[in-house]
């Protein structure tokens, strides 16, 4: 809803209409109604009135299908609890690895051209990582929480500006020409359908080793303290059973190292994200392996309809709004096509794995009327940002009462 905006990304600028922000200017943002301020407005925490408590109270009263959060932070995790949620749905490790000197690892590991540099530089983030899932999964004590591994293409990840490829030439002492072939080189013309997810754990499996370690060993630490962690670690993108068997053994095998390691073992599941439709129509193969599945609806969405969900706003997608070839955007509301997907996903989920936990971590899991979809469809929950979470616990409930 942001394609009125004008970006000048080297001047760092925005411009809408006759305004121009430069890089450093305040605004200020109006969750609830999209409105955009001009300047810092002073803000306070909301509190949780009786009338809120109450109607809480009785959706959980009635609901079935519970409500998970996604949340990359213990501080929105332990948001989402207040507002009821009961863990967390997706937890994006990716989004950690931008942070302070991590990026220069990261980076280090991208550009490595030998396991042993890879192994390396991974083994600077693995206490970084271990450190922000003790957070998290401490916040979420005694609920499941599903972190996802690696997900984006590296390229995003990439010194991408001259100046960042210099300093990384001069930290790694090689020449920056070898930097620029590297950037060059893990260039993708469609990132969206390339090398990502459980591809990169499949090609460099020392990312899967790692994560599978620090996820591990974090939750053995906190249980070592007394408390009871839940991980859930979740490969995304799979499309054959056979990627997932791979990601599964590693996963096991690093387990099974740090229980004889530390003395402690810890409940764990391992499952992955149905985002494409071949893994939909052969989910009775994958949940052989599988735990549980998590629906992202985001990316089933964008590989169902081969929409880009970056584009679609500034594109065609409100023109077929307006002319009512689409009745809403796909993006805010499930589409009934992708619903069929879901629900297929569901039901041979079921059959290959009788047990299995289904849930949806894609926004449409905030959304009222994709919330009433799921419930029909039989999801065990859905899960969406922690200030949703209230919206979609009532949904929850009020799709139960209409079933009665």
């Amino acid at each position: 809803g942001a394609g009125d905006l004008q970006i000048d990304y080297k001047a760092r600028t925005i411009t809408v209409g006759n305004k121009k922000y430069k890089e450093g200017d305040w605004i200020s943002l109006n969750g609830s109604t999209g409105e955009v301020y001009l300047g810092k407005v002073e803000t306070e925490d909301a509190t949780l009135d009786e009338d809120f408590t109450a109607i809480m109270n009785l959706a959980e009263k009635y609901t079935r299908m519970y409500v998970r959060t996604n949340a990359d932070t213990p501080k929105d995790a332990r948001k989402a609890r207040d507002f009821g949620a009961k863990g967390v749905g997706l937890c994006r490790t990716e989004h950690m690895f931008f942070e302070g000197h991590r990026i220069d690892a990261m980076r280090e590991m991208i550009l490595s051209d030998t396991v042993e540099g890879r192994r390396d530089a991974l083994n600077k983030i693995l206490p970084m990582q271990r450190g922000d899932f003790e957070g998290i999964l401490e916040a979420m004590n005694g609920l499941g929480v599903t972190i996802r591994l690696l997900d984006p293409p590296l390229h995003e990840f990439t010194p991408n500006e001259p100046a960042s490829q210099q300093y990384m030439a001069q930290k790694l002492g090689i020449p920056v020409e070898r930097i620029k072939e590297k950037v060059d080189a893990l260039h993708e013309f469609n990132p969206m359908l390339g090398h990502r997810g459980c591809r990169l754990g499949v090609t460099y499996p020392e990312i899967t080793e790692m994560q599978a370690r620090a996820i591990i060993e974090a939750a053995c630490n906190l249980k070592l303290r007394g408390l009871d962690p839940r991980p859930e670690i979740m490969v995304p993108l799979v499309g054959t059973v056979k990627e997932l068997k791979q990601q599964a053994e590693i996963i096991n095998r690093v387990a099974a190292m740090i229980f004889e390691e530390k003395g402690v073992k810890v409940d764990y599941k391992v499952g992955t994200m149905i985002e494409v439709p071949r893994a939909a129509v052969t989910a009775d193969q994958i949940a052989e392996v599988a735990d549980f599945f998590s629906f992202g609806t985001n990316d089933l969405t964008q590989t169902t309809f081969g929409f880009s969900r970056d584009d679609v706003e500034s594109e065609f997608v409100p023109q077929y709004l307006a002319e009512r070839i689409l009745p809403y955007n796909p993006f805010a509301t499930v589409d009934p096509g992708v619903a069929k997907l879901v629900e297929m996903g569901v039901e041979l989920g079921h059959e290959g794995n009788p047990d299995i936990v289904c849930g949806v971590c894609g926004e449409h899991g905030g959304d009222p009327d994709s919330v009433k979809i799921f419930y029909g469809i039989g999801l065990d929950y859905v899960s969406c940002s922690p200030y949703r979470v209230p919206l979609a616990r009532l949904a929850a409930a009020q799709a139960a009462l209409a079933d009665k």
